[in-house]
């Protein structure tokens, strides 16, 4: 039974104002009296803004879905449709020329390109390796992926293996840092590399156990310990090569987790709270040994001149806060209605973050605090953001614009109005970023009527995602954001596959992209290879001579296809993968809370699945079976077979809870709901269908 608290014409559940009373406010000049007042006017002024926000985006749904009905048996006239989302304020007015004027931003997010890590913020141990993967070994990238060939060169532990990671390294730093009539292999004493640079500036000066070089703005260390070289008898003694990999990294409230209760939430704030003073730790256990993992300390490097300077061992780290839609029972209004969810993570991740000030290990050298928005739709929502990080600054006294916000570019609505979505937090914007998935999973949505879409392979090769990709970029250099903010690119969703990852995610810095998504720290390593190729700087300068390359009117070409095209095997295969990922991802989300796994495909690769991809899924088949591409009955035999599959994956996992052969599972029910349901769910999300179930589960647990 939860017992709540009267704070003023707040009703909070004890546990949470315990954590805070406890945890957070010792060490802030914030009295518990002052921040639930000022937390209670913020929801009697926001909460209703909140709720017209929902309202509108339903609204304007039902319209598109009229129109798409209303014109169904005429040919698609997108001059006439774009005149209709105009009408009805789907697509605004675009302003004047402006440039953002966002201050106090880190190097790590202004001006150094690199890789960017999304963990769990509920998992101590995963968000400490991503914090800490600011550096990385490319030996150990190397070793351990199929960059190295396992048929060539062997698997596990060899000398063999360990002369190809040497000669491949030495080929990478050949060309990163060229060396004058020698190379890399040439050298046996590390400290002759600096007279033998090509370009001198890239030499930094020496560390404890080496030297550090420099190049398009990334760090490199080149180790040496002659004793320990991976049994290879490197003549320089080199024994690792450490790049700066994950430069920045996104502490998630949202999408990777499954935080459906004060419990959950209250786990969220305490580990984000940890890494915000610097004191997060966790017992890690590995190979019979016992260690306690904590935030890297930072190192200095004394430059040739004899000074000393300071080397950062932490990724800059931002949070991601839930969107406008979920609600909280951690918290009730005046009328005993849950408040949105949005706004208690803006008040407890922002005063969490006040602890940074004070930390030995300091994430912003500016104070600033960095908060991802995602699942907003159009300006209007993005100034409500606006508005709630005010709305915190004000009551917990912090100066206006302390808290920056990244922009999630992952809905239609968002898309077409990008250049006036920044606008209305100019003075906020340090991140915007596209997001496939859960891009598409709103596309589907958004023109449900439409049509049936073509499979999911093919939409990625589609002209609307290429000119989504290339606005996100355009707009946002447009909008001055060159040196003032991040221009992100997605996830590369296959962990396993870091050969393939290496062949294509090159194209993210090439694009102008200033950071893209890895799935691991081992990923980040490789991705910061294309980072020292690419000199994202510049490649930004050529983009913006070019000027904006696509219209608004491509981001309105729907993929849809004709169903007499495709054979009913390919429909099946289609429908079965599908199925797959939401059958994989939502078991381990329902029974265990696992909010982000990897689940294998219908080939049998392991693909990482969080809440977009499930989104993206489950609305192909509701799209398909609203269409008549594949009827309710079809789906439901495909669901059960794939769930045996599931099941099978499983077997060898005590813990696992089969959905078969019964089928009758919270877990099953919740697959099928986010399936059959989906049409109707608000903008096709896949929140309130889950975590209705995982609270039953939860319910169902202690009941036991």
């Amino acid at each position: 039974m939860t017992k709540y608290l009267q704070k003023f014409s707040l009703k909070v559940d004890e546990k949470l104002n315990n954590f805070l009373i406890n945890d957070i406010l010792p060490g802030l000049k914030i009295t518990e009296e002052t921040f639930w007042k000022c937390f209670s006017e913020t929801v009697q002024v926001l909460g209703p803004k909140n709720q017209e926000i929902l309202r509108v985006r339903k609204y304007m749904q039902s319209q598109i879905d009229s129109w798409h009905i209303k014109n169904k048996n005429v040919p698609y006239n997108l001059q006439a449709f774009k005149e209709f989302l105009t009408e009805i304020n789907y697509i605004v007015p675009e302003g004047d020329k402006f440039k953002v004027d966002t201050e106090n931003v880190d190097p790590e997010i202004a001006i150094i390109a690199g890789p960017q890590l999304v963990v769990p913020i509920t998992n101590a141990r995963y968000a400490l390796n991503a914090v800490n993967a600011r550096w990385g070994s490319l030996y150990d990238a190397l070793y351990g992926t199929d960059m190295i060939d396992r048929e060539t060169h062997g698997t596990g532990y060899s000398k063999e293996r360990g002369a190809k990671v040497v000669t491949l390294s030495k080929e990478y730093l050949d060309k990163i840092f060229g060396l004058k009539g020698l190379k890399w292999q040439d050298i046996t004493n590390i400290d002759s590399v600096r007279k033998f640079l090509i370009n001198s500036k890239q030499y930094l000066g020496k560390i404890n156990t080496g030297i550090l070089l420099e190049n398009n703005n990334l760090l490199v260390k080149i180790k040496v310990n002659k004793n320990d070289t991976i049994g290879v008898n490197d003549p320089a003694g080199i024994c690792d090569i450490l790049f700066e990999s994950a430069i920045s990294v996104i502490m998630d409230c949202e999408d990777s987790v499954a935080t459906v209760d004060v419990d959950d939430k209250i786990l969220a704030y305490k580990n984000w709270l940890g890494l915000m003073t610097g004191n997060l730790s966790e017992t890690v256990r590995k190979d019979g040994n016992e260690f306690i993992r904590s935030i890297n300390d930072d190192e200095l490097y004394e430059a040739p001149s004899g000074d000393k300077h300071k080397i950062k061992n932490r990724s800059l780290m931002m949070v991601r806060n839930v969107g406008h839609l979920m609600t909280t029972s951690a918290i009730l209004n005046a009328e005993n209605q849950e408040i949105g969810e949005g706004l208690m993570d803006a008040y407890f991740t922002i005063l969490c973050a006040l602890h940074d000030e004070n930390s030995q290990k300091r994430n912003s050298k500016f104070g600033s605090i960095y908060i991802v928005k995602p699942k907003m739709h159009g300006p209007e929502e993005v100034k409500f953001a606006d508005e709630i990080f005010s709305s915190v600054e004000d009551a917990l006294s912090i100066t206006r614009n302390t808290v920056k916000i990244g922009i999630m570019d992952e809905e239609r609505r968002t898309s077409l109005n990008l250049k006036e979505c920044i606008r209305a937090a100019r003075s906020r914007v340090a991140f915007i970023n596209t997001g496939f998935l859960d891009r598409t999973g709103d596309e589907i949505h958004s023109s449900m009527e439409m049509g049936p879409f073509l499979p999911k392979s093919q939409i990625k090769s589609e002209p609307w995602i290429s000119a989504y990709e290339n606005l996100n970029v355009d707009v946002g250099l447009s909008c001055g954001l060159k040196g003032k903010a991040q221009i992100g690119k997605g996830m590369w969703a296959a962990p396993d596959q870091m050969r393939k990852m290496s062949e294509e995610k090159i194209g993210h810095p090439e694009s102008g992209a200033s950071c893209a998504w890895v799935p691991s720290p081992t990923a980040a390593t490789l991705h910061a290879l294309h980072y020292h190729k690419i000199n994202v700087a510049h490649r930004q300068t050529e983009l913006a001579i070019q000027g904006i390359r696509n219209s608004t009117d491509e981001l309105l070409r729907t993929p849809i296809f004709d169903r007499n095209n495709w054979s009913e095997e390919e429909i099946t295969n289609e429908t079965e993968n599908n199925a797959q990922g939401i059958l994989g991802y939502v078991v381990r989300w329902v029974n265990d809370g696992i909010g982000c796994s990897k689940v294998p495909d219908i080939n049998n690769i392991g693909l990482m699945e969080d809440r977009a991809t499930c989104r993206i899924s489950s609305q192909h088949i509701a799209n398909w079976i609203h269409h008549g591409v594949v009827s309710e009955k079809q789906v439901q035999t495909i669901m059960k077979k794939m769930a045996k599959i599931v099941d099978e994956q499983n077997s060898e996992d005590a813990s696992y809870e089969p959905m078969g052969p019964s089928f009758n599972g919270l877990a099953f029910s919740a697959a099928c709901e986010l399936v059959f349901e989906g049409r109707t769910q608000p903008s096709g999300y896949t929140e309130p269908l889950l975590h209705k179930n995982r609270i039953k589960q939860k319910m169902n647990t202690l009941n036991l």
